[in-house]
Protein backbone atom coordinates (compact mmCIF):
# COMPACT_ATOMS: atom_id res chain seq x y z
CA UNK A 1 0.00 0.00 0.00
CA UNK A 2 1.28 3.34 -1.10
CA UNK A 3 2.73 4.57 2.65
CA UNK A 4 1.10 8.13 2.20
CA UNK A 5 -1.84 6.50 1.62
CA UNK A 6 -1.33 4.84 4.62
CA UNK A 7 -0.57 7.31 6.88
CA UNK A 8 -3.36 9.52 6.29
CA UNK A 9 -5.44 6.01 6.79
CA UNK A 10 -4.02 5.95 10.15
CA UNK A 11 -4.44 9.57 10.92
CA UNK A 12 -7.83 9.47 9.90
CA UNK A 13 -9.15 6.17 12.07
CA UNK A 14 -7.37 7.99 15.39
CA UNK A 15 -9.44 10.90 14.55
CA UNK A 16 -12.54 9.15 14.25
CA UNK A 17 -12.10 7.02 17.42
CA UNK A 18 -11.61 10.19 18.95
CA UNK A 19 -14.81 12.06 17.55
CA UNK A 20 -16.86 9.15 18.36
CA UNK A 21 -15.44 8.10 21.71
CA UNK A 22 -18.27 10.38 23.51
CA UNK A 23 -21.31 8.54 21.40
CA UNK A 24 -19.62 4.86 22.69
CA UNK A 25 -19.30 5.81 25.90
CA UNK A 26 -22.86 7.37 26.00
CA UNK A 27 -24.11 4.45 23.93
CA UNK A 28 -23.22 1.84 27.18
CA UNK A 29 -25.68 3.74 29.15
CA UNK A 30 -28.59 3.11 26.29
CA UNK A 31 -30.29 0.21 25.87
CA UNK A 32 -29.97 -0.96 22.13
CA UNK A 33 -32.17 -0.69 19.91
CA UNK A 34 -32.64 -0.37 15.88
CA UNK A 35 -33.48 3.39 16.10
CA UNK A 36 -31.25 5.78 15.54
CA UNK A 37 -27.61 6.28 17.64
CA UNK A 38 -27.16 8.82 19.14
CA UNK A 39 -31.26 9.35 19.36
CA UNK A 40 -32.23 12.68 17.96
CA UNK A 41 -33.42 13.91 20.84
CA UNK A 42 -30.16 12.92 22.43
CA UNK A 43 -27.81 14.31 19.68
CA UNK A 44 -28.56 18.34 20.28
CA UNK A 45 -27.48 17.45 23.67
CA UNK A 46 -23.89 15.85 23.05
CA UNK A 47 -23.31 18.88 20.40
CA UNK A 48 -23.36 20.62 23.47
CA UNK A 49 -21.17 18.40 25.76
CA UNK A 50 -18.95 18.37 22.62
CA UNK A 51 -18.44 22.27 23.18
CA UNK A 52 -17.36 22.34 26.95
CA UNK A 53 -14.03 22.30 27.86
CA UNK A 54 -12.63 18.60 28.38
CA UNK A 55 -12.64 17.51 31.76
CA UNK A 56 -9.76 15.28 33.46
CA UNK A 57 -11.94 12.92 34.71
CA UNK A 58 -13.50 12.14 31.67
CA UNK A 59 -10.25 11.54 30.12
CA UNK A 60 -9.82 8.77 32.49
CA UNK A 61 -9.50 5.13 31.17
CA UNK A 62 -13.10 3.72 30.74
CA UNK A 63 -11.62 0.67 32.19
CA UNK A 64 -10.92 1.98 35.72
CA UNK A 65 -13.81 4.53 35.88
CA UNK A 66 -16.85 4.37 38.39
CA UNK A 67 -19.83 3.71 35.98
CA UNK A 68 -23.06 1.78 36.49
CA UNK A 69 -23.97 -1.77 34.80
CA UNK A 70 -23.83 -1.28 31.36
CA UNK A 71 -27.14 -1.56 29.41
CA UNK A 72 -25.40 -1.93 26.12
CA UNK A 73 -22.51 -4.76 26.56
CA UNK A 74 -21.90 -4.34 23.11
CA UNK A 75 -20.74 -0.87 23.45
CA UNK A 76 -19.28 -2.00 26.38
CA UNK A 77 -16.85 -4.71 25.16
CA UNK A 78 -16.27 -2.21 22.13
CA UNK A 79 -15.17 0.52 24.55
CA UNK A 80 -12.82 -1.95 27.25
CA UNK A 81 -11.43 -3.01 23.71
CA UNK A 82 -10.54 -0.24 21.66
CA UNK A 83 -8.78 1.53 24.72
CA UNK A 84 -6.96 -1.55 25.66
CA UNK A 85 -6.14 -1.39 21.95
CA UNK A 86 -4.81 2.07 22.08
CA UNK A 87 -2.77 1.47 24.83
CA UNK A 88 -0.73 -1.52 23.54
CA UNK A 89 -0.52 0.63 20.46
CA UNK A 90 0.68 3.76 22.53
CA UNK A 91 3.02 1.21 24.54
CA UNK A 92 4.79 0.14 21.35
CA UNK A 93 4.87 3.67 19.72
CA UNK A 94 6.78 4.93 23.07
CA UNK A 95 9.22 1.76 23.00
CA UNK A 96 11.16 2.96 19.56
CA UNK A 97 10.39 6.72 19.91
CA UNK A 98 11.42 8.19 23.11
CA UNK A 99 14.21 6.24 24.42
CA UNK A 100 16.20 9.88 24.95
CA UNK A 101 13.00 12.14 26.00
CA UNK A 102 13.26 13.67 28.68
CA UNK A 103 10.94 12.41 31.70
CA UNK A 104 9.71 15.27 32.33
CA UNK A 105 8.23 16.31 29.18
CA UNK A 106 4.66 16.65 28.51
CA UNK A 107 4.37 15.10 25.02
CA UNK A 108 5.99 11.83 26.88
CA UNK A 109 3.83 8.83 27.34
CA UNK A 110 4.74 7.53 30.52
CA UNK A 111 3.72 3.10 30.80
CA UNK A 112 1.53 1.39 33.40
CA UNK A 113 3.73 0.06 36.23
CA UNK A 114 2.80 -1.26 39.80
CA UNK A 115 2.99 2.39 40.99
CA UNK A 116 0.18 3.73 38.80
CA UNK A 117 -1.53 3.22 35.14
CA UNK A 118 0.67 6.36 33.85
CA UNK A 119 -0.83 8.18 30.66
CA UNK A 120 -3.45 5.57 30.82
CA UNK A 121 -4.88 7.86 33.32
CA UNK A 122 -5.15 10.39 30.48
CA UNK A 123 -7.62 8.00 28.65
CA UNK A 124 -8.09 6.76 24.96
CA UNK A 125 -8.25 10.08 23.66
CA UNK A 126 -4.60 11.23 24.79
CA UNK A 127 -3.43 7.61 24.08
CA UNK A 128 -4.91 8.34 20.12
CA UNK A 129 -3.22 11.56 20.08
CA UNK A 130 -0.06 10.30 21.00
CA UNK A 131 0.30 7.64 18.71
CA UNK A 132 -1.28 10.07 15.86
CA UNK A 133 1.75 12.28 16.40
CA UNK A 134 4.55 9.62 16.31
CA UNK A 135 2.87 8.70 13.20
CA UNK A 136 2.96 12.15 11.80
CA UNK A 137 6.81 12.61 12.83
CA UNK A 138 5.76 15.15 15.20
CA UNK A 139 8.84 16.40 17.30
CA UNK A 140 11.57 14.60 15.53
CA UNK A 141 14.50 15.56 13.41
CA UNK A 142 12.35 15.50 10.42
CA UNK A 143 10.04 17.51 11.65
CA UNK A 144 10.19 21.30 10.62
CA UNK A 145 8.73 23.00 13.44
CA UNK A 146 11.45 21.30 16.09
CA UNK A 147 13.92 23.74 16.44
CA UNK A 148 16.08 22.33 19.25
CA UNK A 149 17.09 18.80 19.71
CA UNK A 150 14.25 16.31 18.65
CA UNK A 151 12.07 14.85 21.15
CA UNK A 152 10.99 11.44 19.91
CA UNK A 153 13.12 9.19 17.21
CA UNK A 154 10.80 8.42 13.98
CA UNK A 155 8.73 5.56 13.85
CA UNK A 156 10.44 2.61 11.60
CA UNK A 157 8.22 0.91 9.02
CA UNK A 158 6.69 -1.75 11.05
CA UNK A 159 5.72 0.21 13.63
CA UNK A 160 3.60 2.28 10.95
CA UNK A 161 2.54 -0.91 9.44
CA UNK A 162 1.07 -2.22 13.27
CA UNK A 163 -0.44 1.54 13.99
CA UNK A 164 -2.26 1.75 10.32
CA UNK A 165 -3.57 -1.83 11.44
CA UNK A 166 -4.42 -1.01 15.18
CA UNK A 167 -5.95 2.26 14.19
CA UNK A 168 -8.39 1.02 10.77
CA UNK A 169 -9.30 -2.19 13.80
CA UNK A 170 -10.18 0.53 16.47
CA UNK A 171 -11.98 3.19 13.81
CA UNK A 172 -13.94 0.04 12.74
CA UNK A 173 -15.14 -1.42 15.63
CA UNK A 174 -16.60 1.50 17.29
CA UNK A 175 -18.70 2.10 14.03
CA UNK A 176 -19.55 -1.58 13.61
CA UNK A 177 -20.79 -0.62 17.47
CA UNK A 178 -22.85 2.57 16.73
CA UNK A 179 -24.32 2.10 13.37
CA UNK A 180 -27.65 1.48 14.37
CA UNK A 181 -29.24 3.50 11.94
CA UNK A 182 -27.24 2.10 8.73
CA UNK A 183 -28.85 0.95 5.95
CA UNK A 184 -27.65 -1.54 2.94
CA UNK A 185 -28.40 -1.84 0.01
CA UNK A 186 -26.82 -3.55 -3.55
CA UNK A 187 -26.00 -1.72 -6.52
CA UNK A 188 -27.59 -2.74 -9.96
CA UNK A 189 -23.84 -2.18 -11.21
CA UNK A 190 -21.42 -5.32 -10.25
CA UNK A 191 -17.86 -3.99 -9.34
CA UNK A 192 -15.91 -2.77 -12.51
CA UNK A 193 -12.42 -4.53 -10.54
CA UNK A 194 -14.08 -8.28 -10.41
CA UNK A 195 -17.79 -8.29 -11.19
CA UNK A 196 -18.95 -9.01 -8.12
CA UNK A 197 -21.91 -7.68 -5.84
CA UNK A 198 -21.74 -4.10 -4.15
CA UNK A 199 -23.36 -2.75 -1.27
CA UNK A 200 -23.55 0.77 -0.40
CA UNK A 201 -23.86 1.33 3.67
CA UNK A 202 -25.68 4.72 5.03
CA UNK A 203 -26.38 6.31 7.81
CA UNK A 204 -28.35 10.03 8.01
CA UNK A 205 -28.71 9.82 4.41
CA UNK A 206 -25.12 10.05 3.29
CA UNK A 207 -23.37 6.82 1.93
CA UNK A 208 -20.80 6.19 4.35
CA UNK A 209 -19.01 3.32 2.58
CA UNK A 210 -19.09 0.92 -0.09
CA UNK A 211 -18.19 -2.85 -0.25
CA UNK A 212 -17.23 -5.37 -2.79
CA UNK A 213 -18.22 -9.00 -1.87
CA UNK A 214 -15.62 -10.26 -4.32
CA UNK A 215 -13.29 -10.64 -1.28
CA UNK A 216 -8.94 -10.24 -1.37
CA UNK A 217 -9.59 -11.87 -4.91
CA UNK A 218 -11.36 -8.48 -6.12
CA UNK A 219 -7.82 -6.09 -7.38
CA UNK A 220 -9.57 -3.21 -6.44
CA UNK A 221 -7.25 -0.83 -5.04
CA UNK A 222 -8.34 -0.42 -2.02
CA UNK A 223 -7.90 -2.32 1.68
CA UNK A 224 -9.98 -5.28 2.77
CA UNK A 225 -12.36 -4.83 5.93
CA UNK A 226 -12.53 -7.07 8.96
CA UNK A 227 -14.96 -8.83 7.14
CA UNK A 228 -12.73 -9.75 3.72
CA UNK A 229 -14.35 -7.63 1.85
CA UNK A 230 -12.77 -4.80 -0.27
CA UNK A 231 -14.19 -1.44 0.94
CA UNK A 232 -14.28 2.08 -0.14
CA UNK A 233 -14.40 4.80 2.39
CA UNK A 234 -15.91 8.24 1.49
CA UNK A 235 -12.42 9.65 0.52
CA UNK A 236 -12.20 6.76 -1.51
CA UNK A 237 -14.80 6.09 -3.31
CA UNK A 238 -13.99 9.33 -6.45
CA UNK A 239 -12.64 6.68 -8.44
CA UNK A 240 -15.34 3.77 -8.36
CA UNK A 241 -18.52 6.38 -8.67
CA UNK A 242 -16.95 8.08 -11.48
CA UNK A 243 -16.70 4.20 -13.14
CA UNK A 244 -20.55 3.42 -12.19
CA UNK A 245 -21.82 6.88 -13.25
CA UNK A 246 -19.83 6.17 -16.69
CA UNK A 247 -22.09 2.81 -16.41
CA UNK A 248 -25.09 4.45 -15.89
CA UNK A 249 -24.66 6.92 -18.86
CA UNK A 250 -24.14 3.78 -21.11
CA UNK A 251 -26.91 1.61 -20.05
CA UNK A 252 -25.37 -1.19 -22.35
CA UNK A 253 -21.84 -1.43 -21.03
CA UNK A 254 -21.21 -5.34 -19.66
CA UNK A 255 -19.54 -5.85 -16.50
CA UNK A 256 -16.61 -8.01 -18.47
CA UNK A 257 -16.18 -4.21 -20.47
CA UNK A 258 -15.81 -2.87 -17.49
CA UNK A 259 -13.15 -5.54 -15.92
CA UNK A 260 -11.29 -4.93 -19.42
CA UNK A 261 -11.25 -0.90 -19.25
CA UNK A 262 -10.11 -1.23 -15.47
CA UNK A 263 -7.27 -3.90 -16.43
CA UNK A 264 -6.01 -1.62 -19.54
Amino acid sequence: MNETRALAQTVAALRLVREKWGDLRAAVEAPPTPADWPPRERAAFLDKVAEQPLLVADREPYALRAHPAPLNLDAHDAAVAVEEWLFDLADTCAEVTQEHTPLDELHRWNYSTQRGPGSRTQGAHWASVFVEGRVLGQFTADDDETLDEPLFAPLPEWALHEAHRVARQCADRVLRTLRHDERSASSRYPCPWCASLLTSYSASGNVQRITCSGGPSCSAPVPLDLDGHRVWERSDMGPLLALIAALMESGEVAAEQACAVISS
